[in-house]
């Protein structure tokens, strides 16, 4: 089937087979989170971006993609509380290593109850089997939330491929519509000069887009919007 982006609470995860990466993603919590499952499709290994609520859900989640329920790592996109929910019970399930954003990742390993093993900054390398996400730091949203890319490689040829096409996943930063919300002024300012610097000048069109809540998008359908943005201070 092809993949949409579009989940539900409770309902199944959508899921996209690329060349080198599956990606599953799954709706969960009462404010509809958006977590997503990442899996190296030669080596088995799996990242779970945002543990954000219903670790059950999660485990099954992590399942789909490995019988074994194989988990290398957790990545968590910012400290909000929303985000972390499950943190704790499928690092205890699963034993897998946390990353955050260096800025972020005391107040996620307070608020959790759980060691931040990975403390990653802007251009900062995350392994994944025989992959590498590239972070990308967006400040603002928080100080210290951040967002990964993948890009497909340059022979990619699955059903839907697009050689060369970047993912990127960004936590609240970045949704359908404008950025994530700040507290305005200097925080707001901050993450319109790292999206527009780092993202938008950065990556092109077809650039996909996964946020930490609701539906998919692209870089293309959002870059006529930017100055809009920035008027409008949201």
């Amino acid at each position: 089937m092809t993949y949409t982006g579009d989940v539900s609470p409770a309902g199944p995860a959508d899921v996209r087979e690329l060349d080198a990466l599956t990606i599953r993603k799954a709706s969960v919590g009462p404010m509809d989170n958006n977590a997503y499952l990442l899996t190296c499709r030669r080596s088995g290994a799996q990242l779970l971006v945002d543990a954000a609520a219903d670790p059950d859900r999660l485990l099954a989640l992590i399942r789909e993609g490995s019988r074994e329920a194989r988990l290398d790592g957790i990545l968590t996109t910012h400290r909000h509380h929303d985000h972390i929910g499950a943190l704790a019970s499928v690092v205890a399930v699963t034993g897998a290593r946390t990353h955050a954003g260096v800025d972020d990742a005391h107040a996620i390993a307070d608020a959790a109850g759980v060691r931040v093993d990975g403390r990653l900054r802007h251009g900062s390398m995350l392994p994944l089997g025989d992959l590498a996400l590239e972070v990308v730091a967006l400040r603002g949203h928080t100080p210290g939330s951040i967002a990964l890319v993948y890009r497909e490689p340059s022979d990619a040829r699955a059903p839907g491929a697009s050689p060369g096409r970047a993912h990127l996943f960004t936590g609240d930063s970045l949704f359908p519509g404008g950025p994530g919300r700040t507290s305005g002024g200097p925080d707001f300012d901050s993450l319109m000069d790292d999206l527009e610097q780092r993202v938008f000048t950065a990556l092109p069109d077809d650039t996909w887009v996964y946020p930490g809540h609701g539906r998919d998008t692209t870089l293309g359908a959002e870059r006529p919007h930017l100055a809009e943005w920035r008027a409008r201070r949201w």
